[in-house]
C-alpha cells in the first residue's frame, strides 16, 4: 500500500514509517497540517494515518488549524481515500468529532503497531470491495499473509513486482493505467519512467508464464491481468 502518514511526534513517527516500510508499504510521511493537505491533493494514497493534533506553519486564515480540519477539506472536495485517526485524545466528543469528519476508523495512542497494520488493510480492503484471497487461474493472492503463489508453489518477487502485481490484481479484470502504476511505485520526489515500468511488466510476464493468468497491454491506455485462454 501507499500510505501517507501525518505525526509530529518524532519518536513516533520515526518507530511507525520502519514498521510500516519492513511491512513493504511505501510512506510519504507529513509533521504539519500545511504539508499534510499538499500531499493529500497531489498524490494517490491507498490510506492515511492521520493525526489530529497538528502544529499549522501557515496562517490562521488557511483553515487548517487542525488534522480534523484538513480531513473536513479532504472529504468536501469528494476524497475517499480511507483514514485512520491516531490521537491521543480520548474523550467519547473528540472521537466523535474525528468519525463525523469523515475518518473510516479511530485508534487512540498508546497503540500496537500490529494493530494499526490490521485496521489499515481492514479499511483499503473494505474501500476497494476486495476479499482476502483473489484467485485467477492458477495465481493466487493472500492480503493477510502478503503473499502471491502459482501451481508450483510461492511466488517470490522483487518489491515493485510485488507492488505491481499487487496493482493489477486488485482486482483482475480492470485496466490500470500506466501513471497509476507509476504513482504506486514511485517516491514523492523521485517518479517512475515508462521504461522501468514495461520492464517491470516483462518481468512478471515471464513469471506468470503457464499459471494460466497473463498481463495485456492496451495500447494508450494500461495494462489489465487477465486469464488466458
Amino acid at each position: 500500500m501507499r500510505i501517507l502518514l501525518v505525526e509530529d511526534d518524532a519518536v513516533l513517527r520515526d518507530v511507525m514509517l520502519r514498521s510500516l516500510a519492513d511491512a513493504g508499504h511505501r510512506v510519504d510521511v507529513s509533521t504539519n497540517v500545511e504539508d499534510a493537505d499538499h500531499l493529500w491533493r497531489v498524490q494517490p494514497f491507498d490510506a492515511v494515518l492521520l493525526d489530529l493534533n497538528l502544529p499549522a506553519t501557515a496562517s490562521p486564515t488557511s483553515g487548517l488549524a487542525s488534522g480534523l480540519n484538513a480531513l473536513r477539506q479532504a472529504r468536501a472536495r469528494g476524497d475517499r481515500t480511507p483514514v485512520l485517526v491516531l490521537t491521543a485524545r480520548g474523550r467519547t466528543e473528540e472521537r466523535i468529532a474525528g468519525l463525523d469528519a469523515g475518518a473510516d476508523d479511530y485508534l487512540g495512542k498508546p497503540f500496537d503497531l500490529a494493530e494499526v497494520e490490521a485496521r489499515l488493510r481492514a479499511l483499503v480492503r473494505r474501500a476497494k470491495g476486495t476479499e482476502d484471497i483473489v484467485l485467477l487461474g492458477q495465481l493466487k493472492l493472500d492480503r493477510k499473509a502478503r503473499r502471491f503463489s502459482i501451481a508450483s508453489g510461492p511466488l517470490d518477487l522483487p518489491a515493485r513486482e510485488f507492488e505491481v502485481l499487487w496493482e493489477l490484481m486488485s482486482p483482475p479484470g480492470r485496466t490500470v493505467s500506466k501513471r497509476a502504476l507509476s504513482d504506486k511505485l514511485s517516491s514523492f520526489d523521485e517518479s517512475l519512467g515508462d521504461n522501468a515500468l514495461e520492464a517491470f511488466i516483462s518481468r512478471l510476464r515471464k513469471k506468470l508464464a503457464g499459471s494460466g493468468a497473463g498481463i495485456r497491454t492496451l495500447r494508450g491506455i494500461g495494462y489489465l491481468l487477465e486469464a488466458e485462454v
